[in-house]
């Protein structure tokens, strides 16, 4: 009876230790990806986003990257692939500049 208790107690502590999602760290593109969603919803107003990819970081130089990101829209019943490019500065987390490059599939 004893090693059920202890059992069970082990497991619900591996459980919770796990799987508390407060205090994973969100990754640091997050509110960049936020951005680019908000540029692709204004910019195809009622379009429905299908798909969503983050297509990585580029370093530009110690304190300025560059976050890609690609959606896929329908549009007039075509799709549309949208890449956003965010550039932004490591050190304060300002946003310096961002592109939009829309290509037909």
């Amino acid at each position: 009876m004893k090693k059920t208790i202890v059992s069970i107690l082990m497991m619900a502590f591996f459980l919770v230790s796990f799987t508390n999602s407060g205090n994973a760290q969100k990754p640091d593109y997050e509110k960049y990806g936020r951005i680019a969603m908000a540029v692709v919803q204004a910019d195809f107003p009622g379009a429905p986003i299908r798909e969503y990819e983050y297509l990585g970081r580029k370093n530009i130089d110690a304190s300025k990257a560059e976050d890609g990101f690609r959606f896929k829209v329908q549009e007039n019943n075509q799709n549309l692939f949208v890449i956003i490019k965010v550039n932004h500065d490591l050190t304060n987390k300002k946003l310096i500049n961002l592109t939009v490059e829309s290509q037909k599939q």
